[in-house]
């Protein structure tokens, strides 16, 4: 727990950064139902996997730009030509296995949509972030380990892990 210039409590990682602190008082850990948002989020947390959220937040945008806003169906047309693109912009991070990971996923994203009618009834399913990551991966797909599954659930609010004590545990 810490206590920002502002005098909110929030949980200890906000720290004192003003976008961490924006991100977290914000966004984390709110619902989130919109499918190219969740296809970003799990996306974005595998491409955090090894680096700071901050590293990944401060470049979310042009990872948007990257992807096409995440739109998975968009994504899952991409191609030999894309992921060179991809790997020559400075403005997110360049690792060929995350970059092919996010181009596999939204492939792999088109067939539970169409499965389950939206990504968002399938994550809903889920309370146990390993079984969760057991079943992707049966499923085809990369870098969703329980490790990131867990903070992707955080991060749309299927798992609320505020702190307790922090002014936004009780949303």
């Amino acid at each position: 727990m810490t206590i920002g210039a502002d005098g909110v409590a929030r949980c200890w990682w906000a720290g004192t950064d003003p976008q961490y602190q924006e991100y977290h008082d914000t966004e984390w850990g709110l619902p989130v139902d919109d499918d190219n948002r969740l296809f970003e989020k799990i996306c974005l947390e595998g491409f955090q996997s090894g680096l700071s959220w901050l590293t990944i937040l401060r470049k979310r945008e042009n990872f948007r730009r990257a992807f096409r806003g995440f739109d998975f169906k968009k994504v899952a047309r991409f191609g030999a030509r894309d992921v060179g693109r991809l790997m020559k912009d400075a403005g997110i991070v360049r690792h060929r296995g995350k970059i092919e990971s996010t181009i596999n996923n939204a492939k792999r994203a088109v067939e539970l949509q169409r499965e389950y009618g939206s990504l968002a009834r399938y994550f809903r399913m889920w309370t146990d972030p390993k079984a969760l990551a057991r079943d992707l991966k049966s499923r085809g797909w990369t870098f969703v380990g329980p490790t990131t599954v867990h903070a992707f659930m955080q991060a749309v609010g299927i798992v609320n892990d505020h702190a307790p004590g922090c002014a936004m545990r009780e949303r």
